[in-house]
């Protein structure tokens, strides 16, 4: 099974090199209109929306990938009458790639730009590992506007670098190594840290790590930029949400993985901790990639979460 030990080696085992761009197919875009947003700062984003009538679901993706991750919840969420909204980050997949603007402020910014502009009211949230921490920096500020229910899959919502006061987290060499990995042989890097680490596809799961699954992953992650991913390593490590997590004031469902390895549980079980109204569920021995490898029983706990 991967381990920590396996994660440090990968990391710090990054090559070098520069990767040569790489052409990769465009992934399936699933159900619903497809549309382009402008933020405040004029960075285009890439919205997915299914329009549905039902209460709204807004949904921000995983570094390194992009809104495409959500489709299997998204599709039978619709189908169930809810309205999802998924987009791609800036820096990430169909949305612009500026030079800048990879904080957390800005992607919280560029959260309420597509909150305001698809009109979504009363909706909950889910971040994704590191859209977790876009869900708790939009409380914090913007004091959740239009939101009523938040979900947090995964979530990097808390603090994940190690230090004295945070035992908890992830040696900072780890983060530097991902970083080397990126501005390197980024595919080959990308390919290994998605099946070893991300998905851990040794681990036995409900739904089985295949390459297609693979091949779909390292697809998303080909179509960010490097600066955005090398950049947003720094921002989702280094960001310390702690104090913030009280800002949270709305029914909180937490989803974590108990073998989770970038976004360790202790780190789930601190979150929920945090934050008021929030109700944490184990996922006994899942991969930090639940949303493919556990994605029936996940659609069933957030619509359950919706609805109730």
């Amino acid at each position: 099974m991967t381990t920590r030990r396996t994660f440090l080696h990968l990391s710090l085992g990054a090559l070098a090199a520069t990767s040569a761009a790489v052409a990769l197919p465009q992934v399936a875009r699933g159900q619903g209109r497809t549309f382009e947003i402008k933020t405040r700062d004029g960075t285009g984003l890439f919205v997915k929306d299914t329009g549905g009538s039902g209460r709204a679901v807004v949904m921000t993706h995983a570094w390194p990938l992009n809104a495409d991750i959500w489709d299997y919840q998204a599709a039978r969420l619709s189908s169930a009458g809810f309205r999802v909204v998924t987009y791609d980050r800036r820096g990430f997949g169909r949305s612009d790639k500026p030079a800048g603007g990879y904080d957390f402020n800005t992607f919280a910014d560029d959260l309420a730009d597509v909150i305001q502009q698809t009109g979504v009211r009363d909706a909950t949230l889910v971040g994704y590992s590191m859209g977790g921490g876009e869900v708790v920096r939009y409380f914090s500020r913007h004091n959740g506007r239009n939101v009523v229910k938040a979900g947090l899959v995964g979530a990097a919502a808390h603090y994940l670098l190690k230090t004295e006061n945070n035992p908890i987290g992830i040696d900072g060499a780890i983060f530097e190594g991902i970083k080397q990995g990126v501005q390197g042989d980024r595919k080959t890097y990308l390919a290994g840290l998605l099946s070893d680490v991300f998905l851990d596809a040794k681990r036995p799961a409900t739904n089985a790590v295949t390459q297609a699954m693979l091949d779909s992953t390292l697809a998303m992650a080909m179509q960010a930029s490097v600066a955005a991913t090398t950049a947003c390593v720094d921002a989702f490590a280094k960001t310390d949400f702690r104090s913030e997590l009280a800002t949270v004031k709305v029914p909180t469902l937490v989803l974590h993985g108990t073998a989770d390895i970038p976004v360790p549980f202790a780190i789930g079980k601190a979150t929920a901790k945090g934050i008021a109204q929030a109700r944490l569920i184990e996922y006994p021995d899942a991969s930090h990639g639940i949303v493919l490898t556990e994605r029936d029983r996940v659609t069933c706990d957030l619509q359950a979460f919706i609805t109730s």
